[in-house]
């Protein structure tokens, strides 16, 4: 897995960037309306050879690939570069790869930046009146017509100044009465045609990326010196919480741009539909962000003294000249689920890779062959995502098969496998419908004990837990904590002897009724900072003093709330210091990989996608062939691919030690908020069929409903992992006491 530039891709990055930033200011920006074209700084790109980016090297450009192209565009974005950018890489690199007379001639002023070349987005022999992206400067149009692509020289007097939302330099052009030069014709010349129109799709969409990003990192920015109440309006979650929110939106387009492009590189049957998911996503994204950026600002965001307005008006203009972007969502409906093909372009190298590798292959057929020969159709049936999905046998057999505590060190006796493979694991057991919590909580707990366990806690406890004879719940949360663990008022009293009396109330422990342990955390000292007076234990459930109660919730999973009075353990039994618990805990932090939901929302779209396929539609044939059912379905794949990547990010960062803004977080909240959204989406299409608890998609849609509700609070609250991101992934300042 690869999220890094190559040194050479750093190198275009930073010389694009610094040349922008110098050349296109909002002081820049600023002067060059109300055409919204900067001449000087066109030239200034052209020189740089950002123009010829894309142009084979035969036709005098440089031949580097899109992701090249893509880097570019996110720079351009980010200070609002003024002129059509994206459409002019795609129409030069068309130039070269038509050829003739006309278009060789062409292509040398365009590459100087004395002239620009733009494209027209429909058929003009079917629409010859139409907007054009850079009409207002553009002398050159490249266009369909009909069976031909032609190149429509486009005079002065053809291109009328018009206000305009954004002042760009779009244009309104009759192309009926112009000049026009067939560059090539038939299937082939049409399909080099459609292709440089999905390019375009997703350079705008790296555009919007940039601008997305700068305009969030704006506001951020300002909620963090500007204070109301006496207080950094940062502070304020309903402004912080938003921005958390969009940043994981921004980076999971990017993201998509990225993945749309390996797809294409790596020939995927779903790449078409991933390029017209990344053009919907970003314009969607770009819209919200610079609304709620603007609102960040109060009234002086709305006055034209102030740049975010700007950004504000851009976000709309640049991808809207090709029309609505529902119509994408729409589009990538009809490439994934029905029967519509699109040629795509050809992108060169690309170094970005969402491949985990090897190893996590080998561990996925060691998963699938395992269930194949010990796990019986009975057995399947009556899995769970929950605790009460535990079948002790089964859990045994992965214990002896070394497939339990995947990602346990091997000091610890574990397999020790990368984030990668356990990613790659964890994907294979929900295949397989294992997806209880057991072995996770279990090689936590393990963790803890192996480093602050006493050899007497290792050879009572640990051993057991380590051969599948045992296993552990976490005794975290207690009633009216929520999620501030270190709230607990749990209380654990030493002894004369030195043992310790336990006494209080743990809530949510869930598989106590199951477990042979639990990890508790406990207040040993209440006249410290509350964090300071915590201390951890391992506390049998068996024993005496312990009463455990049912809580059922309404996702088929039952939860407990346990009670613990006057219950006896030696001080063996204690992990790490007095009063030492909060550093004790963060040792459970080394199994954390940026999980997330990804791999539940990929199997309740699989039950979605099986359920419209059975589903008759008015009339003849089935929901899935639906508009609408494909376009929703769309989008859950939208969602579940940008909760993949999010979280492929938080594992690669830390395979490869890099700064981690929150990464984690991201990926757990994000994911679980969008499993929510899509479940009820899924629910609504699929219904009333959804209603029924029956075996199959439709009973899975049901369940997955109710279960995606609880991934939102346990694990800690989408609220606190906003918080989170918010201050570590934008320098908002704290929202937590």
């Amino acid at each position: 897995m690869n999220f890094d530039l190559t040194d050479d891709q750093e190198m275009v990055r930073d010389t694009f960037a610094r040349f922008l930033d110098d050349n296109s200011s909002s002081v820049r920006v600023r002067a060059a309306l109300p055409s919204g074209f900067d001449a000087e700084l066109w030239k200034g790109l052209a020189e740089l050879g950002a123009i010829a980016m894309r142009v084979p090297e035969e036709a005098g450009g440089l031949g580097l690939g899109l992701f090249d192209a893509a880097i570019l565009m996110e720079e351009a974005g980010r200070p609002l570069a003024s002129g059509p950018l994206a459409e002019a890489l795609v129409a030069a690199r068309l130039l070269g790869e038509f050829g003739g007379d006309a278009a060789t001639e062409l292509l040398g002023s365009v590459l100087t930046g004395e002239s620009v070349a733009t494209l027209a987005f429909e058929d003009i022999a079917a629409r010859p009146v139409q907007w054009v992206a850079g009409g207002l400067v553009a002398g050159s149009v490249i266009a369909r017509s009909g069976n031909d692509v032609v190149l429509v020289t486009v005079p002065e007097s053809a291109r009328k100044a018009e206000e305009n939302l954004a002042s760009t330099p779009i244009a309104e052009i009759d192309f009926a009465p112009l000049d026009k030069v067939v560059l090539g014709s038939g299937a082939e010349a049409l399909a080099r045609f459609d292709a440089g129109i999905e390019e375009w799709k997703l350079l705008i969409s790296a555009a919007l990326s940039g601008l997305s990003r700068a305009a969030l990192t704006m506001a951020a920015a300002y909620a963090g010196e500007r204070k109301a109440f006496g207080v950094f309006i940062g502070t304020f979650q309903a402004i912080s919480h938003p921005m958390a929110d969009l940043i994981c939106e921004i980076d999971g387009g990017k993201f998509l741009v990225w993945r749309a492009i390996r797809a294409i590189a790596d020939g995927e049957k779903d790449a078409a539909g991933m390029v017209s998911l990344a053009a919907w996503w970003t314009a969607e994204t770009a819209g919200r962000t610079v609304t709620h950026s603007l609102h960040t600002f109060g009234g002086i965001g709305l006055t034209t003294e102030h740049d975010v307005h700007l950004y504000n008006l851009r976000a709309k203009a640049w991808p809207l000249v090709a029309g609505d972007p529902q119509i994408r969502l729409a589009e990538a409906g009809r490439r994934l689920y029905g029967d519509e093909a699109a040629s795509l372009p050809e992108v060169g190298a690309m170094p970005i890779e969402f491949d985990l590798g090897e190893e996590a292959r080998q561990v996925q057929q060691e998963i699938r062959e395992f269930f194949a020969r010990n796990v019986t159709q009975e057995e399947r049936d009556n899995f769970h995502f929950s605790w009460e999905g535990h079948r002790p046998h089964i859990h045994k057999k992965l214990v002896e098969a070394n497939l339990a505590y995947l990602q346990l060190p091997k000091d610890v006796g574990g397999r020790g496998l990368s984030p990668y493979a356990v990613t790659a694991a964890r994907e294979a057991f929900e295949e397989e419908g294992w997806n209880n919590p057991v072995a996770n909580v279990a090689q936590m707990v393990a963790l803890i004990m192996y480093r602050f366990g006493t050899d007497e806690l290792k050879r009572d406890v640990l051993s057991k837990v380590m051969s599948g004879d045992a296993i552990c719940s976490l005794g975290y949360s207690e009633p009216g904590c929520g999620s501030d663990v270190f709230a607990a008022q749990c209380k654990a009293t030493q002894e004369a002897d030195g043992s310790w009396r336990i006494d209080g109330t743990k809530m949510w422990t869930s598989g106590a009724n199951l477990t042979d342990y639990v990890l508790m955390l406990t207040r040993t000292n209440p006249d410290v900072p509350k964090h300071k007076g915590l201390t951890m234990f391992i506390v049998p459930l068996k024993a005496e003093g312990v009463t455990v109660q049912a809580v059922h919730t309404f996702m088929d999973e039952r939860t407990n709330i346990t009670f613990y009075d006057g219950v006896k353990i030696p001080d063996t039994w204690r992990l790490g210091e007095i009063d030492g618990g909060a550093r004790t805990m963060a040792a459970s932090l080394e199994l954390e990989h940026g999980g997330g939901f990804a791999k539940v929302q990929r199997a309740m779209l699989e039950s979605a996608v099986d359920l419209c396929r059975e589903i008759p539609a008015p009339g003849n044939g089935k929901l899935i062939d639906q508009p609408h059912a494909q376009a929703r379905l769309a989008r859950t794949y939208a969602n579940t691919l940008a909760s993949e990547l999010i979280a492929f990010r938080a594992n690669w960062a830390q395979v490869e030690k890099k700064p981690n803004h929150a990464y984690g977080p991201m990926a757990k909240m994000f994911s679980s908020e969008k499993f929510t959204t899509d479940s009820r989406d899924l629910l609504d299409l699929t219904a009333p069929w959804s209603l029924s608890k029956r075996k199959g998609p439709a009973g899975e849609i049901n369940l997955e409903y109710r279960h995606a509700h609880g991934t939102t609070i346990y694990g800690g609250s989408s609220e606190v992992h906003r918080s989170m991101i918010a201050e570590k992934g934008l320098g908002l300042p704290r929202t937590r006491g």
